[in-house]
């Protein structure tokens, strides 16, 4: 009997990297996005078998949305064996600014209340049955607070420490928190970036190095490892040093003004 993986964030970037992936690795695939017509396409395009995937649509920043297609998942397919918590958004952010707060709500409603959303159907199954995955998608700059990037870098950080959490109340019933932090990945979310990427990953590669992880049931892992070292070192770094290097840097573009 072939495993399922229930993805959020599936119509794009690392999240239809991983489910691609995941698809050649012999999972069955359950697909969440607001854009269900690209994530068909994209199903069309590399032929997918119709047995094997389904698509749902879904708001991760409404929780009914999102919870609700969490059930329609385990009465369609059933219970998933492996749920990774994708679905994010990257917006930068100015706090002298009075409409980047709904930014930075936007941002928690997506990337942490949404995450949670997320896993709120599968963990009662999960824990009877005894087995499955929940892997939370943070990000190296969770690590550390960046200039102009307030919303997501405190958002990522909260992912870390919520599966964090989540891992401890888990423990012993045979499900397993895996977080997993990318560094830069060539994504349409990244593209727009305009400061250098280090140890930039496409996301094929970044997708089979999150499976091995996934699949080995780690706690933690940075992707690439190289900027994971960078992070630890930064993170090393004394304040007033750490805020000297970064200034001047170029920041995250903000919302285009309402």
């Amino acid at each position: 009997m072939r495993k399922l993986v229930f993805i959020t964030g599936a119509s794009s970037g690392i999240g239809q990297a991983l489910a691609w992936r995941c698809y050649q690795a012999g999972y069955d695939l359950a697909l969440v996005a607001r854009r269900v017509q690209e994530m068909q396409q994209w199903a069309d395009a590399h032929q997918l078998e119709g047995a094997r995937y389904r698509l749902y649509a879904a708001d991760v920043a409404e929780v009914q949305s999102i919870v609700a297609t969490g059930q329609a998942c385990l009465t369609q397919q059933g219970l998933p064996d492996v749920v990774v918590a994708n679905a994010g958004i990257s917006i930068g952010m100015d706090t002298t600014e009075r409409e980047d707060l709904a930014v930075m709500a936007q941002t928690f409603a997506v990337n942490n209340t949404g995450l949670a959303a997320t896993f709120h159907p599968f963990i009662v199954p999960m824990r009877q049955r005894g087995s499955g995955r929940l892997v939370g998608i943070a990000s190296v700059a969770g690590i550390r607070g960046l200039p102009g990037h307030g919303a997501y870098c405190a958002s990522k950080a909260g992912v870390i420490s919520y599966c964090e959490s989540l891992r401890g109340e888990l423990r012993g019933s045979g499900v397993r928190v895996v977080t997993l932090c990318p560094g830069y990945i060539d994504t349409p979310l990244t593209r727009q970036n305009r400061y250098a990427m280090p140890f930039l990953t496409s996301p094929p590669a970044f997708a089979e190095r999150a499976l091995r992880a996934i699949e080995a049931g780690v706690s933690y892992r940075v992707i690439p490892w190289q900027m994971g070292v960078a992070a630890k070192l930064l993170r090393l770094l004394p304040n007033a040093l750490f805020d000297r290097l970064l200034a001047g840097r170029p920041r995250k573009h903000r919302a285009p003004s309402r």
